[in-house]
């Protein structure tokens, strides 16, 4: 089982409409309302995959009912309202704005000792973990980390999704599998990284403190992983036009489902199937789903190779 921990979970709500033009009123072709929130979004793309994923963090009340009854999901009633975040996508020429709301602030004072206690509940039974996504008003930093702390410790592979402050930490933590994008990258490691080469060369610093991997997002330009034993960079020769919204949690949910499955990591052939799966979602209209014969057709195409090493001094 893979358990997925969505802290700051969401209702989505997607407008489409032929044009978005600013300063006057316009008529909204179709709208859409689903659960979403970026761990969300990662639990859909495995049931898709055919994953067994149980689903957990804060929530309240309504959204946790709705969550049990549309996946396994076990929420923390910690918080007093759901946030919602709004994509205005265009019919023109598939461009999508965002507009995120700020999360809840969770006033209940044992709400991360419940959510640390729903996990250690899990662990005999989880193959992976995903971190993911903001956190809401009232909850650490260090929390993503502590979690991921645990499941490691009990020899679970754990991927954390996270960004500032909260990503600082999570890289603390030995053995993890961080999936930053490559601005939270840069946030964190201070280096800019406009190539393959110098995202790889960003991450060597993380990957000698003890993270496992740095699986770095790059839109358009794909992805690339770095590990202690190499680096590989993966992309599409003819990138897809579309929402990029839920991309990064598609790659997500494609790199915990290897990590879960053995212990013998073919990194290659991991990126190959994040850049396939990310793409197969880019083409939806709605985060946390994927286009599963587009998946299939796309993995040939994808480009792989090998990043060359730092010279030794």
């Amino acid at each position: 089982m893979i358990l997925t921990v969505t802290m700051n979970p969401a209702y989505d709500l997607t407008y489409r409409l032929e044009r978005l033009e600013r300063g006057r009123a316009q008529r909204v072709l179709s709208v859409e309302q689903r659960l979403g929130g970026k761990g969300i979004n990662v639990t859909r793309i495995l049931c898709q995959l055919g994953s067994f994923v149980h689903a957990t963090g804060f929530a309240d009340h309504t959204f946790a009912a709705a969550a049990a009854a549309e996946f396994p999901a076990d929420f923390v009633p910690a918080l007093p309202r759901v946030r919602r975040t709004v994509v205005i996508s265009e019919s023109r020429d598939g461009t999508a704005t965002g507009l995120w709301e700020p999360g809840a602030y969770v006033h209940e004072p044992h709400a991360v000792d419940r959510l640390l206690d729903r996990i250690a509940f899990l662990l005999p039974e989880l193959r992976g973990v995903v971190v993911s996504g903001s956190l809401p008003g009232g909850v650490d930093d260090a929390v993503p980390a502590e979690l991921a702390r645990i499941a490691v410790a009990a020899g679970v592979p754990t991927v954390c999704d996270v960004d500032g402050p909260a990503l600082k930490r999570a890289a603390t933590i030995a053995d993890i599998v961080l999936m930053p994008n490559q601005d939270e990258l840069e946030r964190l490691t201070g280096v800019v990284a406009e190539t393959p080469q110098a995202v790889a060369a960003a991450a060597r610093p993380l990957l000698k403190a003890g993270v496992r991997a740095v699986v770095a997002t790059r839109g358009r330009a794909g992805m690339v992983a770095a590990t202690a034993s190499g680096a590989w960079s993966a992309w599409l020769p003819e990138p897809l036009a579309g929402n990029p919204t839920g991309a990064g949690d598609a790659a997500a949910a494609a790199v915990i489902r290897t990590l879960a499955a053995t212990d013998e990591i073919d990194w290659p052939a991991l990126l190959i199937d994040a850049v396939a799966t990310s793409a197969a979602a880019v083409v939806m209209p709605v985060a946390g789903e994927i286009d599963l014969p587009l998946r299939d057709r796309l993995t040939p195409a994808v480009q792989v190779t090998a990043l060359a090493r730092e010279p030794r001094p």
